[in-house]
């Protein structure tokens, strides 16, 4: 059974920091195409950034270029991601999934149950 498990969500002022984690359970991690998406209230989810499986490859939205940075190591089954110069507009539920291949589309494998990110102005 897959599980994807996020953390690291939390409320932060604008211009913080925060750091998200997911570990990955019941997959075989450095096979898998790892990607985060946000939604928030009242919009549909959407891509935040993405990491091939041994790293070689990543997109980010162009929202979050230059401040998030996504990651991963596949010895601990884990992808990260670094936000900085946190805004109002990234509040969101954070949500990692896996796929086989590495993409900026919806369309993944497996989801985690989110975590909220709250940025107060």
């Amino acid at each position: 059974q897959v599980q994807l498990v996020e953390s690291g969500g939390g409320l932060v002022q604008a211009g913080g920091s925060l750091r998200l984690s997911c570990a990955a359970s019941g997959l075989f991690f450095s096979s898998y195409a790892m990607g985060w998406f946000r939604q928030a209230p009242g919009k549909e989810r959407e891509f935040v950034a993405a990491i091939s499986r041994r790293s070689g490859t990543i997109y980010y939205a162009d929202s979050v270029k230059g401040r998030f940075t996504i990651s991963r190591d596949n010895a601990k089954n884990t992808v990260y991601l670094q936000m900085n110069s946190l805004k109002p507009e990234d509040t969101a539920v954070y949500y990692c999934a896996s796929r086989s291949v590495v993409t900026t589309q919806n369309d993944y494998d497996y989801w985690g149950q989110g975590t909220q990110v709250t940025v107060s102005s």
